[in-house]
């Protein structure tokens, strides 16, 4: 393991104590600025625009006193606005076997939170950073949301463990941008002075009511990231610049980019920076940031970097060497984009290893109920307390929130393979990425030291993570998905591994493979073996789902007149996909980002096969299986013109029931026939006639209109009168009575129970209907068309029924026919009463 040049290194000023914490003033600037890492020429590149100012952060620590050594408490009071809590204490090395507590009052609703469990730490620094004087132990700091009072219990073990010396709560003001500046707002701190009274003593249990606790005594320790004063005159230069791939940044955060589509294919060599002052172009590494970027220019009256650090200026030694990588970097909210206060960190470089050969996967153990738009604030509180505890920066290589959006952590170059703070022995030629949130299992073994139940990890988080996996070990040649790497112990103090000892891990592992922890949680480390599949590739589950914009689908195959808008879908998340090909008969006719699901196409007439191809990050592709698509530019057809005949049913002097019968054709798939007068009505396209009415003595207009799958068009229509005609024009026989009623059509109707009498109509038409009126004493009668006799009809019905067209007849055309009944004289029932014919001319 590497040591550290001290001379390399200027500390930071010592922790300034205030009895006065001022917050009036929040450094302009600040935002989400995303930028990708990629390939571009040593001086120069482009990508999204640094914030103007970095945004500053203040921590303001109040003690926890006690006279039981193993209880120590901070009574309930009003602090000025923070959004972070961390609990720390003497010595790097001194453990806490036990609890911490903490209650927090929302600055927003006022109300008091249960007591939440703060986490033993995530991330710890190699012993060389470790052991520098200065350096404390510290919990995990807890994101609360904008908070405006505080209360802390600490107890050991089983209430009999010692706790630490110099017990601490740090609450942590992660600062905001000014409006306007890019970063999302509403965080709920204004800007005012609060006044800390100097000694420490306890009070009562805070309420619920939301009403402010009195100010409890005790010696507040301020420490603002930077400077001590409210202004920062350092501008953060953004150090790794280039052009965003495929992987965009989440709607929720305010990073921009410019996305392109490239697979990957060609070699990327990560971030560029400005050429050295002192170092020619070709000796300087185009990754390294520059001695000016290492080394800013800083008030002298800060606490951190002053200018007159200028004069021991030094490169890193040895110099790291430029890295390529075979997959496009990802897409990345820089230092200076999530508002980095650069003055507040070490000065210089940060130690370098020769490669990265294992990622370590960790959780924050910071609750999982925050906004994507909280995620830089998160950062930067993150960022405020490690440097609080000691550290030379943020421990994390990399950040990555649940939509996905993946930040820079700590300063060095992010294509470099810098030294991080993160799996404690194992930090060189390693690489810590952290989730921001907790992903535990409770039931699934994980320690129930920690209050926030733990959260599935996002799909978007899984993809970013492995995004980083597939950029990173493509430097070196590994798969992410099978590579394995070793790793030499750096520190004698790590449980159950032993110093100067190699030990081999899968090139994506878990905090917890590397350390004596739980982290990352059941919940993602049960995950590690997907981000290894998602990193390695190929994309998986591409299917296409179906097609729209100008196409339906019939049967299993899809129709367009020309145009479709293919839909597809994949397992494997965006963040590791380069791009989509719609193929047609094999060919490609459309190419999107990673992130698109749909694209449109445009196909002649005939049969043609659609299939989607996926390109992972790392080159390999997944071809869909394939979906028929039909250009079709044929209208549909109606071999012969619609019939119209009468039917069964009620009779009246307005409504005459008929059927329209049709025959509709298609070249390709027919969809649907569409009935437009004499009134509207849709069929399926297998469906051939229409029961209808229609008004007797008008003549109508019968109006189809029939369209194919493609959404080609063709109608067709044909006039018919229906007729109804009574017994005044009739020829009887036998003996017929005349009989009155308004439920008769015309008011009357005639009727006979004397076996053989008759009744005739002659008419001119193409269909006839006989129209009755029954009931339970109603008999039988023959019916003769043109002279023969076609059938027997019975009128018997168990209710009483008028104008009922019981018997019809249809020819092909129209002609002069006679229809004759004649009655059956009926043994019990003979009685036929008639109602008149219905025709059709």
């Amino acid at each position: 393991m590497r040591t550290e040049h001290r001379g390399d290194h200027a500390r930071r000023g010592g922790l300034k104590t205030r009895a006065w914490v001022a917050l009036g003033a929040v450094v302009a600037g600040g935002g989400v600025a995303a930028v990708a890492v990629a390939a571009v020429k040593s001086g120069g590149g482009t990508g999204a625009s640094a914030v103007s100012a970095p945004i500053k952060t203040h921590v303001h620590s109040l003690p926890l006193t006690g006279t039981d050594a193993s209880l120590k408490t901070l009574g309930a009071r009003s602090t000025a606005p923070f959004s972070m809590v961390g609990v720390t204490w003497s010595g790097a090395h001194a453990e806490l076997r036990g609890t911490v507590e903490v209650r927090t009052r929302s600055a927003v609703g006022g109300h008091w939170t249960q007591w939440l469990k703060l986490q033993q730490p995530d991330d710890i620094p190699d012993p060389s950073e470790l052991d520098r004087p200065g350096v404390r132990g510290g919990m995990s700091p807890m994101w609360s949301g904008p908070s405006n009072g505080i209360q802390v219990r600490a107890t050991g073990a089983h209430h009999a463990t010692a706790l630490p010396a110099g017990l601490r709560v740090d609450l942590i003001d992660p600062g905001k941008a000014a409006t306007g500046a890019g970063e999302a707002s509403g965080s709920g701190m204004g800007l005012a002075g609060y006044a800390m009274d100097v000694a420490a003593t306890d009070t009562a249990m805070p309420t619920d009511s939301g009403t402010a606790m009195p100010t409890d005594g005790g010696t507040a320790t301020t420490s603002d990231s930077g400077t001590p004063t409210d202004t920062a005159t350092g501008s953060a230069s953004t150090p790794d610049t280039a052009a965003p791939t495929d992987s965009a940044s989440p709607a929720d955060t305010t990073a921009t980019a410019t996305a392109t589509d490239s697979a990957s294919a060609s070699p990327s060599t990560g971030t560029s920076a400005s050429t050295s002052p002192s170092a020619s172009a070709s000796s300087w590494p185009s990754q390294l940031p520059t001695l000016s970027e290492a080394y800013p220019s800083c008030p002298t009256s800060s606490a951190g970097p002053s200018a007159s650090a200028s004069a021991s200026q030094t490169p890193p030694d040895p110099m790291p060497a430029t890295t390529t990588s075979t997959v496009a970097p990802p897409t990345v909210v820089t230092r200076a984009g999530w508002g980095a206060d650069e003055c507040a960190r070490d000065t210089g470089y940060p130690l370098y290893g020769t490669s990265v050969k294992t990622m370590f996967v960790h959780h924050t153990d910071t609750t999982n109920d925050y906004s994507c738009s909280d995620s830089p604030a998160i950062v930067r509180g993150i960022y405020a307390e490690h440097l609080n505890q000691g550290w030379r920066d943020v421990g994390y290589n990399f950040l990555v929130d649940k939509c996905g959006t993946i930040f820079e952590g700590r300063f060095g170059g992010m294509a470099l393979p810098l030294v991080g703070a993160q799996t404690y022995g194992f930090n060189t030629n390693s690489m810590g990425v952290a989730a921001i949130g907790t992903y535990t299992d409770f039931t699934g073994g994980d320690s129930t030291a920690s209050t926030f139940t733990g959260a599935t990890p996002s799909t978007a988080m899984l993809g970013s993570i492995a995004r980083l996996a597939a950029w990173k070990f493509g430097m070196t040649g590994v798969d992410p998905g099978t590579g394995t790497a070793s790793l030499t112990e750096g520190a004698s103090n790590s449980s159950g591994f032993t110093l100067g000892t190699s030990y081999n891990f899968n090139v994506v592992s878990g905090h917890r493979n590397g350390f004596a922890t739980d982290c990352p949680g059941n919940q993602l480390y049960n995950a590690l073996a997907a981000i290894r599949s998602y990193a390695s590739g190929p994309v998986s589950g591409v299917a296409v789902t179906g097609m729209s914009g100008g196409a339906a689908k019939s049967g299993t195959s899809y129709y367009t007149r020309g145009s479709a808008t293919v839909s597809w879908t994949a397992s494997t998340p965006s963040a590791v996909i380069s791009g989509f090909d719609v193929l047609v008969d094999g060919k490609a006719v459309a190419h999107t980002s990673g992130s698109a699901r749909s694209a449109s196409v445009s196909v002649a007439a005939g049969s043609h096969t659609v299939q989607v191809r996926a390109t992972h990050v790392r080159g390999s592709t997944t071809l869909s299986g394939s979906v028929t698509l039909v250009g079709d530019t044929t209208a549909p057809t109606f071999p012969t013109t619609p019939t119209v005949s009468v039917r069964t049913g009620t009779v009246n002097s307005t409504a005459v029931p008929v059927t329209v019968t049709w025959k509709a054709a298609d070249t390709a798939a027919l969809a649907k026939v569409l009935a437009t007068s004499p009134y509207s009505a849709t069929f399926g396209p297998t469906v051939t006639s229409w029961a209808t009415t229609a008004k007797p003595g008008t003549s109508d207009l019968f109006a189809l209109k029939a369209y194919d799958v493609a959404g080609n068009t063709a109608g067709t229509s044909v006039y018919r009168t229906p007729y109804v005609i009574q017994e005044t024009s009739t020829t009887r026989t036998g003996s017929w009575s005349h009989k009155s009623s308004t439920s008769y059509l015309g008011g009357y109707s005639y009727s006979s129970s004397s076996a053989g009498a008759s009744i005739s109509w002659t008419f001119t038409g193409r269909s006839v209907a006989w129209i009755v009126s029954r009931a339970s004493t109603s008999g039988q009668a023959y019916v003769y068309v043109d002279g023969t006799k076609v059938t027997t009809v019975d009128l018997k019905s168990s209710t009483t029924q008028y104008r009922q067209a019981i018997w019809t007849k249809t020819w092909s055309s129209s002609a002069k026919h006679t229809l004759k009944i004649v009655v059956v004289g009926t043994s019990g029932r003979p009685a036929v009463t008639t109602d008149g014919i219905t025709t059709i001319g």
